[in-house]
């Protein structure tokens, strides 16, 4: 009987664990819960932070990190938000590629606003050793930065495997490199050399991370219930191409104004997006590097191949013009259109010259979390 006893309670020391795994793994599968209650609290607290100060501010971020990130965007970006005496700030972390293997990290925050009040105050800075933040490379793709006693390990998505299928690709198309998206989605660019045109192609695989809903008066229109993006089912190739993001999220800067700030910076293969890039607009030969940023400092050329809805009418627009084209250069034109605000009303396709890019006499218009990007109103 005392053998009995003694395996019975062997074997439950040994079933207990296996049912406590399996219970939290259940767990893990609920949703995340988020309150209104946390955000009118954070919204009335009274709280100091120096924040004209950008290494204040820098210490009070990192130091609420926990001791591992993971950073998802593919340029390198790790956003975060807080609020300080009713204001809210958003900001990010990022490692740029051309510049965290000597050392240094980009930081940037400033004052989220409601349409119609203008840009809020902002802040941007570069921080390496000589401000007391140390950036150093551990593996690939992953860097340890450390200020004072905290380190705090940056893990950057790991995409180098990940390749489009076949049948996504065209006979002209080159695919540059996989994208995340701050949305969650995710795409692959690719830029089509004989008609001079990129488009940026869902990743099927991210599809789960919004909620695509098919178009009552078309079944090759799909727009997200969760970002807005909405995408067009090519009727060639076995793909759905981003056509137009809400106008609105573009305008406030929102995770949802599209994936024209993430390009593949960590998968870019030689020149070749340099080279599409000058392809697609000679104009800026000798004026970027091989990540596309200006040599001058004064940004990166931004790659906007879709259109910035305000009503469903802009998106039927792209659609009739995609509809009416029996050329395939016609056709894809009008999949790749990024005429501004409204400008798909009319369906036409783009032009030559049509990503936004710096000129002589641009039109600045600030993203608040580019601080540093100047770009030119499309044609």
């Amino acid at each position: 009987m005392a053998y009995r006893v003694h395996s019975i309670l062997r074997l439950l020391t040994l079933i207990a664990p296996t049912a406590a795994a399996s219970a939290a793994a259940q767990e893990t599968q609920l949703p995340r819960l988020y309150t209104n209650e946390t955000s009118i609290e954070d919204a009335n607290r009274r709280t100091s932070l120096a924040i004209d100060d950008p290494l204040a501010v820098f210490a009070f971020v990192f130091g609420a990190l926990p001791a591992h990130v993971r950073v998802y965007p593919t340029e390198n970006y790790y956003y975060f938000s807080f609020v300080l005496n009713g204001t809210r700030y958003l900001g990010n972390i990022r490692l740029p590629a051309a510049e965290r293997d000597g050392g240094k990290l980009r930081f940037e925050f400033y004052q989220e606003t409601s349409a119609g009040l203008g840009q809020g105050r902002g802040f941007h800075t570069i921080l390496d050793s000589s401000q007391g933040v140390a950036v150093e490379r551990v593996a690939p793709l992953v860097y340890r930065v450390t200020q004072a006693a905290k380190s705090v390990i940056f893990a950057l998505e790991d995409l180098s495997d990940v390749q489009p299928p076949a049948s996504a690709i065209g006979p002209q198309e080159e695919f540059l490199g996989p994208i995340i998206d701050e949305s969650a989605m995710r795409f692959y660019l690719v830029y089509n050399s004989g008609l001079k045109l990129f488009h940026y192609v869902l990743d099927e695989s991210s599809a789960g991370a919004d909620e695509l809903i098919a178009s009552k008066r078309t079944d090759r229109l799909f727009i997200g219930r969760r970002t807005g993006f909405a995408f067009h089912r090519d009727r060639r190739l076995d793909r759905r191409i981003l056509i137009g993001v809400r106008e609105s999220d573009s305008r406030l800067n929102t995770y949802f104004d599209g994936p024209f700030d993430q390009l593949p910076e960590n998968f870019i293969k030689g020149e070749s997006l340099r080279r599409a890039i000058i392809d697609f607009d000679p104009a800026v030969k000798g004026e970027i590097d091989r990540f596309g940023n200006f040599r001058d400092g004064s940004g990166r050329y931004l790659i906007h191949p879709y259109i910035r809805y305000r009503t469903l009418n802009d998106l039927y627009a792209v659609q009739r013009c995609a509809r009416r084209s029996t050329r395939a250069a016609a056709y894809d034109k009008c999949l790749a259109s990024n005429d501004d605000g409204r400008g798909g009303v009319i369906g036409r396709p783009i032009r030559r010259k049509r990503a936004i890019r710096l000129s002589s006499e641009p039109e600045i218009r600030s993203y608040p979390h580019r601080r540093q990007t100047r770009q030119r109103r499309p044609l």
